[in-house]
């Protein structure tokens, strides 16, 4: 597997935030109106049942987004800038760094193990610089990151998908951002939903190559009194019916300003245990980095948007 991406420069760190082990840093990425962009980045600590811990690196691939979700911060910037593969690829080395910088002496130095595209931005609406980016992660040198540890999340672009399905990269994994299982909820909560509702996305799913043991994440929002009753888990798992999934189920972290109110936690156990009721291999999971602006959906500075 070639590395294409561009060469990468040393780059200063603009920001650091941090809550216990998670982290939050972000680097210039130029400028929009007169304004500083940045990406944003999260080092995320991860445990195991068996006491394993390392470090999952979830990653931007555009500054902004114009998938328009309604329950996500970065949405409501626009999208104001495609990073490049370099710079994508920046965030990974700059992670590196500050894990060494923060080691304890004797110690190893930690390390990132897995990558996620769910940063700020849709991967697949900056097809190729993500590509080549995870081109260069995956090959022998520097970064050295199997392609099995890597996560793509997209809120739908089928052509995005089809088009990724063509690399033939079938452990690959990749993460679909669904929220709704129906049309007519998903048209109001992402727009995408619109142009490519989800019976084209199933069947893209259908289509795609994958190895054996290799399942989709589903990634569902819950939101108080929208998309959280028996009838909307039920939905959710006809739609999932002959895919090799896993449901995420993720609580909604409020935005500036918050537009819905999360699930309370009985109602998403209620949700869950539905589900795999259902036959529906579920999860919860946990929010690491609410107080960072950091969390699922809460990536992007408000006060940048496209005018």
């Amino acid at each position: 597997m070639a590395d294409t991406a561009e060469s990468i420069a040393p780059i200063a760190v603009s920001r650091i935030v941090r809550e216990g082990t998670a982290v939050k840093f972000c680097l210039p990425a130029g400028r929009y109106k007169n304004q500083l962009l940045e990406t944003e980045s999260v080092i995320i600590p991860m445990r195991n049942f068996h006491g394993d811990r390392w470090f999952t690196l979830c990653v931007s691939s555009q500054v902004g987004c114009r998938m328009g979700c309604t329950f996500c911060q970065t949405g409501m910037m626009g999208l104001l800038s495609n990073l490049t593969s370099g710079q994508i690829l920046q965030q990974l080395r700059t992670a590196r760094e500050l894990l060494r910088a923060d080691a304890t002496d004797g110690l190893p130095i930690p390390d990132i193990r897995n990558i996620v595209f769910m940063g700020m931005g849709e991967p697949l609406d900056n097809f190729d610089a993500v590509t080549q980016a995870i081109s260069a992660m995956a090959a022998p040198g520097e970064f050295n990151i199997p392609l099995s540890r890597i996560t793509v999340s997209t809120v739908g672009r089928v052509d995005g998908i089809r088009k990724l399905s063509a690399m033939n990269w079938p452990t690959l994994r990749l993460a679909v951002s669904l929220t709704a299982a129906t049309d007519s909820l998903r048209n109001e909560l992402m727009p995408i939903n619109k142009a490519v509702p989800l019976a084209q996305l199933r069947q893209a799913l259908l289509d795609y190559p994958r190895t054996g043991r290799t399942r989709f994440l589903i990634e569902y929002v819950m939101l108080k009194d929208v998309n959280d009753s028996p009838a909307d888990a039920e939905a959710l798992a006809r739609w999932c019916e002959a895919l090799p999934v896993t449901v995420n189920l993720i609580p909604y972290n409020p935005q500036n300003p918050a537009r819905f109110a999360p699930s309370e936690s009985e109602t998403t156990v209620a949700f869950l245990t539905h589900l795999r009721k259902l036959g529906i291999l579920a999860k919860r999971r946990a929010t690491i980095g609410q107080p960072l602006m950091a969390a699922c959906g809460q990536l992007g500075n408000p006060a940048l948007r496209r005018g």
